[in-house]
Formats: structure tokens, C-alpha cells, sequence
């Protein structure tokens, strides 16, 4: 196994110059819900992506059946999780 050196300041502020900023309001809205509700969050994201996906896909591809756009989506996400690791 290697050995992993820490990373410089530089190092870090380059990284974190990067992301996007912190929503503070959200993060304290999430911090005060009890675990079991913090899900809810990410489900109805995770709900509204295959919602967006569903109506590109609909209207790309009209003659499709329900099922067949869902085998699309389904098809995309594996794609995506392949390719960047995550959905």
C-alpha cells in the first residue's frame, strides 16, 4: 500500500475553489431533521431527475411505449454511473 502525503493549503484551497458554494440555509434545515427525514430530500431529488429525464426522453423519442422510455432511463443512469461513478 502506498504511503499518502497530506495535502498543502494550496492544495486544498485549489480543490475546494472548485465546488459550489455551501447553501447554509439548506444545511441547517437538513442539520435540525431527524435522520429518517433526510432521505426524504434526496428521494424526491432523485425523483424529479427521472421525472426531467422521462419528458426529455418523451419527447426525443414520441413513439416509444412507457416501458421502453423507462428501459431508456434506466439505460442513461448506468451509463452516467459508469462513466462519473454516480447517477
Amino acid at each position: 500500500m502506498t504511503e499518502r502525503k497530506p495535502l498543502t493549503t494550496e492544495e486544498i484551497s485549489a480543490i475546494v475553489d472548485g465546488l459550489n458554494p455551501i447553501d447554509w440555509a439548506q444545511m441547517e434545515l437538513l442539520a435540525k431533521m431527524p435522520p429518517g427525514r433526510r432521505i426524504y430530500a434526496s428521494l424526491h431529488a432523485s425523483a424529479m431527475i427521472r421525472a426531467g429525464l422521462r419528458t426529455a426522453f418523451k419527447r426525443k423519442f414520441p413513439n416509444l411505449s412507457p416501458s421502453e422510455i423507462n428501459m431508456k432511463i434506466l439505460d442513461y443512469l448506468i451509463f452516467m454511473d459508469g462513466k462519473y461513478g454516480h447517477a
